[in-house]
């Protein structure tokens, strides 16, 4: 096995999320595997903000993180209003 592969997989990509709810809320994630984390969601797998509204659709999502670059990310766009969360992923 090659040397990059083995840095890879101790140190995937992490990527943030927001993910549209029934409720019109919005939910703000990280993960490694967006599809498999949004599947997690709609089966009850995932955060207990779910607990009540569904998942509608991933709106946004951002590559190129670290687990700890992702972390902050995602705690940035929490802070966001709702307005700016919006500029995020609409043209």
């Amino acid at each position: 096995m090659s040397e990059k592969n083995d840095i890879d997989k101790c140190d995937p990509q992490w990527w943030v999320y927001i993910i549209l709810c029934s409720d019109s809320s919005y939910y703000t994630g990280i993960t490694t595997d967006v599809p498999r984390r949004f599947e997690q969601h709609e089966n009850g797998k995932g955060a207990k903000y779910f607990y009540g509204r569904k998942p509608v659709e991933v709106v946004y999502s951002e590559s190129g993180h670290d687990r700890s670059s992702a972390s902050k990310r995602e705690a940035e766009i929490k802070s966001f209003s709702r307005k700016k969360k919006m500029t995020l992923f609409e043209v």
